[in-house]
């Protein structure tokens, strides 16, 4: 968690906290998180 909190930067507190069942993470920690994890979101319409 705190190399994954460096890659963001941000705290590590602070990404425990974003990332807690009662955090509130803001779109830009969500994608900064998905990236440093090597991950990609998409979209896909519903059929």
């Amino acid at each position: 968690m705190s190399e994954l909190a460096r890659r963001v930067g941000m705290s590590r507190d602070g990404l425990y906290k974003a990332l807690s069942a009662t955090g509130n993470p803001t779109w830009s920690t969500v994608l900064k998180v998905t990236n440093a994890l090597g991950l990609r979101l998409s979209v896909q319409a519903v059929a």
